[in-house]
């Protein structure tokens, strides 16, 4: 048996709105949809977002999910 390891890249977001735990899975359920995402890590209390991916992930699509959700991604 092998294993094969994947790098992936780690980005660092913050999305203003949230402020419940729904808030925190919406917002985990919508960027977890978008391809290459393989962890998504929301920190309610400070709005920060952290996602693993195998490449590095457009901001415009993070925006858009982020928005899809029912938030905001600070710029």
């Amino acid at each position: 048996m092998t294993t094969t390891l994947v790098a992936t890249v780690g980005q660092k977001f913050t999305v203003t709105g949230m402020t419940c735990g729904h808030c925190e899975m919406a917002v985990t359920a919508e960027l977890s949809k978008l391809e290459g995402v393989t962890r998504v890590d929301v920190d309610l209390a400070s709005g920060t977002v952290i996602t693993e991916s195998v490449e590095t992930l457009p901001i415009d699509v993070v925006a858009a999910a982020v928005d899809e959700a029912g938030y905001e991604l600070a710029r």
